[in-house]
């Protein structure tokens, strides 16, 4: 069995837990994170991508709205890389209640967040596909986020100043001698390892995990479990978000991010943060509120579905199963002491909250872990970017190699690594060919992902380079990588880690299988059930 002694253990590897682990790291308190499957692979991934200005919440979560235009200036600061910064639109359609706009004018004007308001005429140039019975248009600082970069960027910078992660870890229990907490137990869920790891502090960042970890200590904590389904279209319909001026509700955001645009979300109380299927029925409820504020919108093309689970707090835990329950609860976060609540001493517990306020979520833990430890280094998070500028330098050697394009978002994805894929490709250009062409992913930057001691399967590289997230969904890109991820043991059986991806794809394809993206699928099928033979058994591809 293995075992670990620091000083904090975290749980769970969201965008507040690697934010947790960057902010104690920078502090110099020792600190360990344990994930129970990929960083960002869950809520912190599967969201709409919007860096929300806080004009969303004004009316009915003021709280919210602050914390979100605080968090939105800082990251737009300190993480510019990761951001998009597009701008948005909240559009009053002819359906819209009239008098909502001025209690949201007032709304946003409390709490500190710029409005301008552009002409309905100007708005319809700017953005063809806009309804074209828009009433009124008004422009405020929201952006576009990339979940997977910004946590990522995170842990980096966490492990330069000597935290670490452990990913594919799950805590099975949390230690417990009378009344305080010393630590937890799990397992590696690649290989069956048994873990044990002794801390002074345990800080339960479980998201919508977190009500069974604090059970494992005897300790009641409820956490809702709001599902949002969202769409993924095949290109960018807006140049900015685009959001409804009225009471959130379903289907009022588009969002473009990279090379596609995300429609969401719908609100719906599950038992379980297993229940991230996307349905049937969802999609069609998207589609149709969705049009209007696109028109058009039956003639895009949808290329997948997809649900995340939002982590919901709410002191009262008796709410019923409904959508408008869901709306209700605030998008705030509670920070749980659970010694001044349960008398357990070492254990703390955050929930709800925001992508947008993670580095907030992440400055309150680490000032109470702080404090219990006696450390008096304040959080720096808010002025020290999490990413090192890339120099001129680099950016004109990627042109010099690769097309522009790729270049870019080469060089924005890796940062200072991006001189490890041009060295490959200066030896040999050949890795400079695009792997996958959706995403302009090289084979170079395929190959430096496969070999990173954080990657275990196909959608570990999909989380750090996009392979498969463009508008094939990886029915070519995904065979293009089997020479590369076959150089390596850890992958194990070709056709398991093939099967695995698809498995996963064909989850966010199936509820949208119509037009072009059912005639996609089809070549897909052909391509891996017909050529490859891949069918399930267990077999070399």
């Amino acid at each position: 069995m293995l075992a670990y002694s620091t000083e904090v253990i975290i749980i769970g590897g969201g965008a507040t837990g690697v934010g947790i682990l960057r902010d104690l790291s920078m502090r110099g308190i020792s600190a360990i994170l344990f994930e129970q499957g990929d960083l960002a692979h869950g809520t912190s991934s599967r969201f709409h991508g919007l860096l929300h200005s806080g004009a969303r919440y004004v009316v009915k979560d003021p709280v919210s709205a602050e914390e979100c235009i605080q968090e939105n200036r800082i990251l737009k600061k300190i993480a510019s890389n990761c951001i998009e910064d597009t701008g948005g639109w909240f559009v009053q359609t002819k359906d819209d209640d009239p008098d909502f706009v001025q209690r949201w004018l007032e709304g946003c004007r409390a709490s500190g967040i710029p409005v301008k308001e552009i002409s309905a005429e100007e708005a319809r140039i700017e953005e063809p596909l806009l309804n074209q019975e828009t009433v009124r248009v008004f422009e405020v600082p929201d952006a576009a986020v990339d979940g997977f970069k910004l946590v990522w960027a995170n842990a980096r910078s966490a492990q330069h100043y000597g935290g670490q992660y452990k990913t594919y870890h799950r805590v099975t229990q949390i230690l417990r001698e009378e009344d305080r907490i010393t630590g937890v137990r799990g397992i590696n869920t690649l290989n069956g390892e048994e873990f044990i790891a002794q801390a002074q502090v345990v800080v339960n960042a479980a998201g919508a995990w977190a009500s069974p970890i604090a059970h494992s200590a005897g300790i009641s904590l409820e956490v809702i479990c709001d599902k949002g389904t969202l769409l993924a279209f095949n290109h960018r319909l807006f140049k900015r978000v685009i959001n409804r001026l009225r009471i959130p509700g379903d289907a009022d955001i588009f969002v473009p991010h990279e090379t596609i645009t995300i429609l969401g979300t719908t609100s719906e109380i599950v038992d379980s943060p297993l229940e991230n299927q996307p349905n049937k029925e969802e999609v069609e409820r998207l589609m149709k509120l969705g049009a209007q504020l696109l028109p058009g919108i039956n003639q895009q093309r949808v290329i997948r579905a997809f649900s995340g689970v939002r982590p919901l707090h709410r002191e009262d835990s008796d709410v019923p199963g409904s959508e408008e329950a869901g709306r209700e609860v605030s998008r705030t976060f509670a920070l749980i002491d659970h010694e001044e609540q349960d008398g357990i001493q070492g254990f703390v517990s955050i929930v709800g909250g925001k992508f947008t306020t993670y580095r907030l979520m992440a400055e309150k833990v680490s000032d109470w872990v702080a404090e219990k430890l006696g450390n008096s280094v304040p959080c720096r998070t808010d002025q020290e970017s999490i990413v090192p500028k890339t120099t001129e330098a680099l950016r004109d050697r990627a042109y010099r190699l690769l097309p522009l394009g790729a270049a870019d978002k080469m060089v924005e994805r890796l940062g200072e690594q991006a001189e490890q894929v041009l060295d490959q490709i200066e030896c040999d250009p050949k890795k400079g060919q695009m792997l996958c062409e959706c995403e302009m992913v090289s084979a170079a930057e395929i190959e430096n992902a496969v070999k990173d001691s954080d990657d275990y399967n196909l959608s570990d590289i999909r989380r750090k380079t996009r392979l498969g997230m463009g508008t094939c969904q990886g029915a070519f890109c995904t065979y293009r990588a089997l020479p590369f991820i076959g150089q390596e043991k850890k992958y194990g059986v070709l056709d398991h880690q093939l099967i695995q991806f698809l498995d996963q794809r064909w989850k966010g394809i199936r509820p949208i299988l119509w037009g072009q993206q059912l005639r996609e699928t089809e070549l897909a099928r052909a391509i891996y059930s017909g050529v490859l033979r891949l069918n399930g058994e267990k077999k070399q591809v």
